[in-house]
């Protein structure tokens, strides 16, 4: 009985952190560049129960397995292409990106499901590949972003929604000069003279992390990679599948009809598994007040 109220509290939690989850996507319906999260829920290991202190009986000592109850095991963006919208401000960018890996062994691209992952015959887990902004803190750490709402400073400093500088490929901050109205950017990201209409050799730090679920999140639409994997980033290549879009932003992937099915559904199993506790509640009342008294 007392494991059963284990159980329902175990579901109670993860329920409650699901519910935590969505309510943070809703929260980030408009957010630009926003990706939507998943709260991953898994059972806890099963045990093995069996018979003690029956030596002498013939038959196996093994009863079977048992479960102990679910738990949410971590929340997971879904690292997939947002829609882009058009905003008509110069300093305002979204990334399309269709970045392709191609399997070794057949010499073609991996057909990679809707959510980004390609599991293959033997069992290993391939991700694909996203581009980001790069941009620097105050203190000089280097972050990645899909939110290109940019702005520029009265130093000509080009700055992220968070004030963080914009970097360029070569990981220098980019600075601008001369009208801003001129200020335009190719679908390579490089920077172009308004007057002379060619290229000026500065482009927009682009990079590519080969595996995005290795990112962090820190909050405000920056992600740091985690602890040992900078390896898997890279700057944009010429034959990256990457679009750079002036004037237009990348909504956020939160699907909001979705999102308030997956609500009701959080909210409704919480309710089950209490429904479980109270009824424990009261079979351990009944069994402590009236039979404990025979």
């Amino acid at each position: 009985m007392i494991r059963g109220l284990y159980t329902a509290a175990a579901g109670m939690v993860a329920q409650q952190r699901k519910h935590d989850t969505v309510t943070q996507n809703i929260a980030n319906l408009n957010t630009n560049g926003y990706k939507q999260v998943e709260s991953l829920v898994r059972s806890f290991p099963e045990m093995q129960l069996s018979r003690s202190g029956d030596s002498s009986s013939p038959f196996s000592k093994v009863i079977g397995s048992l479960n102990t109850g679910v738990f949410a095991e971590e929340s997971m963006s879904m690292n997939v292409q947002g829609d882009l919208i058009p905003s008509d401000k110069i300093t305002d960018f979204a990334l399309y990106s269709d970045l392709r890996v191609t399997n070794p062994n057949t010499g073609e691209a991996i057909p990679f499901d809707a959510s980004g992952k390609y599991i293959s015959d033997n069992g290993d887990v391939i991700y694909k590949p996203q581009a980001y902004f790069t941009v620097q803190d105050e203190e000089g750490n280097v972050k990645y972003t899909r939110d290109g709402s940019f702005q520029v400073d009265a130093e000509g400093r080009l700055l992220s929604s968070t004030g963080y500088e914009v970097l360029s490929d070569n990981g220098e901050p980019i600075r601008l000069t001369g009208a801003m109205n001129q200020f335009k950017v190719d679908e390579q990201g490089q920077l172009v003279n308004p007057l002379t209409g060619r290229v000026t050799g500065e482009r927009l730090g682009i990079t590519i992390v080969d595996d995005p679920y290795q990112l962090v999140r820190e909050g405000n639409g920056n992600y740091v990679l985690s602890s040992g994997r900078a390896g898997s980033a890279r700057l944009l290549g010429a034959e990256d599948r990457v679009q750079v879009k002036q004037g237009f932003l990348e909504r956020s992937t939160v699907d909001s009809a979705q999102s308030m099915v997956d609500l009701t559904a959080a909210l409704r199993a919480y309710e089950a598994n209490q429904k479980v506790i109270q009824f424990y509640d009261k079979s351990l009342e009944k069994a402590v007040n009236e039979i404990g008294r025979v």
